[in-house]
């Protein structure tokens, strides 16, 4: 299994579980609006009745969020090219305001009663009406909390509403048995007081979810995400400028866009294995994120030749730049460069190419006086064979002199390739760790030479050079397979 199936029968059983926590809040709102309304009506507890009415409100938002988890746990579509997820935040803004509503509605009637002096309104107390109120606190205990774990599990809004809304039922019927038993006990305003404690309890619980829902919606920022993020790419020692990042969050998921800044000269796959590898670390810092990198190439820096070799790799057509050289002349600097270009492309639309070039250098580089280039054709695959050994024994037998004489020691390995332009060496050579890399250029360009003046017939002579010590890790030579020592 992949990980992408991995992660959609992941999504897929997440989805699953949050439809069945909201169906069950549904079928247990609607048992105990039935119980407290019966009960109320009863007794004439108002603060039975309040307990009702909020119980209603709980069977609207678990209807609600029943529905909103259903369109939210969709994919995205061509509509709705980020999903769904905030159909359940729009659901429970929907239940912040009936919920603020109603209770209102039922703190001005408490208050009524309270001021009037009739706060117990002949309300008779059972023993079956305790009872009840006993197994109601048990039914908001237990679907508050299986809500509750259900919307940490799967970060859905719309399910801890949910909970927070029975938990504040869970407040609220304790308050209407402690009201309960004052009246019993002699205190006939106790009833009117529990039932304006639990509209102010509704009320509070609903600004609260409101202003969550309204943060979503409007697209505010994660708390500390921006530092999350750094503190991942750093960890990961992912070397790059961050320039912007923006977060936001929906339906349980972050949504991260991030700008960042890469050398001028990094290549289109080399900036796409990056931006891969940002996706992953910022994914796992934030936990299943939907992220997208915009690459923007930061300013040249560094010596002429690496600033003109970075504006000249920026024009689109140029596949390759080469043998760049810097020249002092008593008036200023001059550069010239290699520059390869696709085949297909006439002599006409190259040369139009390698004029941007060559002003977009200038422009960088304002130092240069003149820029001198080549144009060369981008170079075909070309399909090769390893011929046998009896076949290059006077290739192998001049390679090997050139070797002792400029280094000392016999090759590391020699093999060869036969292509369409005829045949390649490949020679691979030790010298000291610490001699400077243009002695080591030197000594390979002269065993070029040296090998090709004793075989003509070659058509190109490729020398690696390695520290001695370095042929001890491997048998055969880097970026040659099936090199072998020379015998």
């Amino acid at each position: 299994m992949t990980a992408a199936q991995a992660g959609a029968e992941t999504a897929a059983a997440g989805a699953r579980a949050r439809q069945r926590t909201a169906a069950l809040s549904v079928a247990a709102a609607a048992l105990l609006v039935a119980v407290k309304l019966g009960t109320g009506l009863a007794t004439g507890s108002l603060a039975f009745l309040a307990e009702a009415v909020h119980s209603g409100t709980d069977l609207v938002a678990a209807l609600l969020t029943f529905f909103a988890v259903r369109v939210a746990v969709r994919p995205p579509d061509r509509e709705h090219h980020y999903g769904h997820g905030k159909a359940e935040h729009l659901a429970a803004l929907g239940e912040s305001a009936f919920l603020m509503l109603v209770s209102l509605a039922i703190a001005f009637e408490s208050a009524r009663r309270l001021i009037d002096g009739n706060g117990g309104h002949d309300v008779d107390v059972t023993w079956w009406a305790l009872t009840v109120l006993v197994v109601v606190i048990a039914i908001d205990a237990s679907r508050a909390l299986a809500s509750f774990r259900t919307s940490r599990r799967y970060g859905s809004a719309a399910l801890a509403a949910n909970a927070l809304h029975f938990a504040s039922d869970l407040a609220g019927s304790v308050a209407v048995l402690i009201g309960l038993l004052l009246v019993r006990g002699g205190h006939p305003s106790a009833d009117a007081a529990a039932a304006l404690f639990v509209a102010a309890l509704v009320v509070l619980a609903a600004l609260r979810l409101a202003k969550q829902s309204i943060d979503v919606l409007m697209d505010r920022t994660v708390a500390n995400a921006d530092e999350r993020i750094r503190a991942a790419l750093e960890g990961a020692r992912a070397e790059v400028e961050l320039r912007r990042v923006r977060v936001r969050h929906a339906g349980g998921r972050h949504f991260v866009d991030l700008v960042v800044g890469v050398p001028l000269d990094t290549g289109v796959r080399q900036a796409h294995t990056l931006a891969d590898r940002i996706e992953d670390v910022v994914e796992r810092a934030l936990g299943g994120a939907d992220v997208v990198v915009h690459m923007e190439p930061t300013e040249a820096e560094g010596d002429i030749r690496e600033r003109a070799t970075a504006a000249a790799a920026a024009i689109p057509e140029v596949r390759e730049v080469h043998n760049v050289r810097v020249m002092r002349l008593p008036d200023g600097y001059e550069l010239s460069l290699h520059v390869k270009l696709p085949r297909d492309l006439s002599l006409e639309a190259a040369h139009g190419a390698v004029e941007r070039l060559e002003q977009r250098v200038r422009a960088e580089v304002p130092e240069l006086e003149i820029v001198h280039t080549h144009i060369e054709p981008l170079a075909r695959m070309d399909w090769a064979s390893a011929p046998t050994s009896d076949d290059t024994a006077v290739e192998r037998a001049a390679i090997e002199s050139a070797v002792k004489r400029y280094t000392g020691t016999a090759p590391l390995s020699v093999s060869f390739r036969d292509g369409e332009q005829g045949r390649v060496a490949l020679v691979t050579v030790t010298l000291p760790g610490d001699q400077p890399l243009p002695s080591a250029h030197q000594h390979a360009g002269a065993i070029e030479e040296a090998v090709r003046e004793r075989c003509p017939s070659l058509a190109d002579v490729i020398v690696h050079t390695e520290p001695m010590g370095a042929e001890a890790s491997s048998g055969q030579a880097p970026g040659v397979p099936g090199a072998q020592p020379p015998r």
